[in-house]
């Protein structure tokens, strides 16, 4: 696929050199930032920020914003689940929440509504944008942005009336049906928005046991509604609803690693959230006041089949049957409230402050459910119910010192409390944590000229400590302790004066004291289910690596975008004795990642996007030493607009490349029960079409 991309960038070549850009017609867009302290254009932000506009959504996407993952640089996940739910940013965070607190280090909002940890309700329909901030977002953020975050947007209400329309059908009994309608006031000053989905597909595998394909499958509805209101001059209003209701099954993994399953007892992966946020904004002759309040309710159902077969297939070995289940409920509630005062003018230059003040309130309950029946202990069952809570406090402030034209200083910090407690049904004791944090940021941005911009970010983020679960980890590792992270970071955003190419481009380096890491061990070698997973500090981990995008549209039928991070990670000192993993990569942590598109419309209509993204191998655990294979993987949509009216052809995964998304190392076979390395696939070639009405937006 490389030939084709050289000849995609000799034909752009070539236009260029046979016709002049015309700036009106190539410009790109400015980009405003959203997810921080004051809404800031893209390229006056001293920070590493890579935004997906509703257009790249919808070309590059189908469903999940699994789909787009591969064109923000320096951002993976790392699956066991049916959507992910477990990023990375830079090599930093969770990869599997078997047991343990439910504290991320990446943060994830949908509509400013935290889903921290629980972000499969990220679908693509009706989405304005997804911005990812990488990086620690101490000052904003705090104890949920240790490696950065992700902030989904959907669509605002607009000033007249709206209709969208969408129908999928694809292989794999792929089918969705969508309908979006807004409508508003002329003048701006109160609308309405209200869109919905339905999404079906099997889910790529094959139950041969059950002589069935749908084990594995999606079934993922979402409702998003919007109410903008602005009674006064001064004062609106936002008030964002989301209900989203995840029925997915979870039959991903095989004895052989292949994509055709034997397990008895299919698991699930469902996910039913509601959540609501309201943001009130007003302007006073003096500044601006900003109320950010959410909740959420959130419903799961994480179950699998333990040994991934049935009696029939374990022969002379049967009776040997496992199940596992986990039924979670949480609720969030959080309130942010700020004031950004008006810049005052002073001898020395500008100045600008922004004071607020956060609040949090969490609470998590788990059934765990594990049921057996073999012939080395019999059949037997055991409940084990927790639950946990936690509230945070928060105050934080920000001063912007403008002293020239072409410098601007910035100084953030925050000040968190994190207090929390865990019960469960196990009797061993849980004290009480309180997790008292300190973040912020030292920023300086030089502008060069009008398109250039140097900046440079010394960063410290920070992740309240917690809790493994059950009576089978090990006393002296039933708690962690916080971890914190420094972060110095040189990056430039620049342009052409044309506008018909932007560019940015970070260095950066990490530090990481007392950093969290999870661990597995299998205590019992014939009973998969004693397969731990818990946390533990490392004593200190260190990443550095480079990042890079690139937009450029040479003329207005075709834009082309690269993207690249390349990052070392490792571990310099563990604190687990038995541990193989000091001086060692960093668990899902590639060492590269690039991707590159291309993109062709043509007045009359026909338009293509082609996507090619490539990453590095990388260690599934710290536990172990087995790593995931590198991967390049292409996709491609074509299709034809005409008015409101479109139609693509779409190919995921193009050319059919096998790749993991996830890998455990423990004993699961029996009699001799040899340790080996088992893995969950990552989706086959899907092909499909796509039919929208009034997809231009409003």
């Amino acid at each position: 696929m490389s030939r084709f991309m050289i000849r995609c960038a000799a034909l752009a070549a070539a236009l260029v050199a046979g016709q002049p850009l015309s700036a009106a017609d190539s410009s790109l867009d400015e980009i405003v930032i959203s997810a921080n302290l004051r809404a800031t254009p893209l390229g006056e932000l001293p920070a590493s920020v890579s935004v997906l506009d509703a257009d790249t959504l919808r070309a590059a996407g189908v469903q999940h914003l699994q789909d787009v993952l591969t064109l923000v640089p320096g951002l993976s996940y790392a699956s066991g689940t049916s959507r992910p739910r477990f990023f990375q940013l830079r090599g930093v965070g969770e990869t599997e929440q078997y047991q343990g607190a439910p504290n991320p280090s990446v943060g994830f909002l949908i509509d400013d509504i935290d889903f921290s940890g629980v972000g499969m309700p990220a679908t693509l329909f009706d989405l304005a944008r997804v911005e990812v901030t990488r990086g620690p977002a101490g000052t904003v953020y705090g104890a949920n942005a240790l490696a950065g975050l992700i902030d989904l947007r959907s669509r605002d209400p607009g000033n007249s009336f709206d209709l969208r329309g969408e129908a999928t059908l694809g292989d794999y009994a792929t089918r969705s049906a969508a309908v979006a309608i807004g409508d508003g006031r002329a003048d701006g000053s109160s609308g309405w928005r209200i869109a919905a989905q339905q999404y079906r597909s099997d889910g790529y595998r094959r139950n041969v046991y059950l002589g069935r394909d749908d084990t594995n499958g999606y079934d993922e509805g979402t409702v998003r509604g919007k109410l903008h209101w602005q009674p006064t001059a001064a004062l609106d209003a936002t008030l964002s609803l989301l209900y989203v209701n995840l029925d997915n099954g979870y039959d991903a993994w095989s004895v052989d690693n292949s994509r055709v399953t034997r397990s008895n007892q299919p698991g699930r992966d469902a996910q039913r959230s509601s959540g609501a946020s309201l943001r009130l904004h007003h302007q006073g002759e003096h500044g601006e006041w900003l109320s950010i309040s959410s909740g959420s309710d959130s419903h799961s159902d994480y179950s699998f089949d333990g040994d991934w077969g049935n009696d029939t297939y374990w022969g002379a070995s049967a009776p040997y049957d496992y199940f596992e289940q986990h039924l979670r409920a949480r609720r969030n509630l959080t309130q942010d409230l700020r004031y950004l005062a008006n810049p005052v003018q002073l001898p020395f230059g500008t100045l600008r402050a922004v004071v607020g003040g956060f609040l949090a309130r969490l609470r998590e309950s788990d059934q765990q459910f594990d049921g057996w029946n073999d012939q080395y202990y019999g059949a037997g069952s055991s409940l084990l119910y927790s639950d946990y809570n936690a509230s945070n406090q928060a105050l934080y402030g920000s001063l912007e010192w403008q002293r020239n034209p072409r410098d601007h200083w910035q100084l953030g910090v925050r000040a968190e409390q994190r207090s929390s407690a865990y019960t469960d049904t196990s009797d061993v004791p849980f004290p009480h944590a309180r997790d008292r944090m300190l973040g912020g940021n030292l920023s300086w941005s030089h502008r060069l000229d009008a398109q250039r911009q140097l900046y440079a970010t010394l960063a410290r983020g920070y992740k309240a400590g917690g809790y493994n679960i059950g009576d089978q980890v090990d006393p002296a590792l039933r708690q962690f302790r916080a971890e914190l992270l420094w972060n110095l970071e040189l990056g430039m955003h620049g342009e052409l004066a044309s506008h018909a190419l932007d560019y940015q481009a970070d260095l950066y380096v990490m530090r990481r004291e007392h950093m969290q890491v999870y661990n597995s061990r299998q205590l019992t070698p014939d009973n998969p289910l004693t397969y731990v997973f818990f946390t533990a500090n490392a004593a200190r981990g260190e990443n550095y690596g480079l990042e890079s995008a690139l937009h450029w549209r040479p003329l207005p039928r075709w834009q082309f975008d690269a993207s690249l991070a390349v990052q070392h990670t490792r571990y310099v000192a563990f604190e687990l004795p038995d541990s193989t993993a000091q001086g060692r990569a960093q668990a899902f942590a590639p060492g590269y990642q690039f991707a590159l598109a291309a993109n062709w419309q043509s007045p009359q209509g026909p338009f293509a996007r082609f996507d090619l993204s490539a990453q590095d191998r990388f260690y599934f655990s710290t536990s172990h030493d087995q790593q995931a294979a590198a991967r390049v993987l292409c996709n491609l949509r074509v299709g034809m607009r005409r008015g409101a009216w479109s139609a693509s052809l779409w190919a995921r995964n193009l050319f059919d490349r096998h790749y993991a998304v996830q890998g455990f190392y423990f004993g699961d076979e029996p009699p001799d029960f040899p340790v080996k390395l088992y893995l969950q696939n990552g989706d086959p070639r899907q092909l499909g079409l796509t039919v929208a009405y009034g997809a231009g937006g409003h």
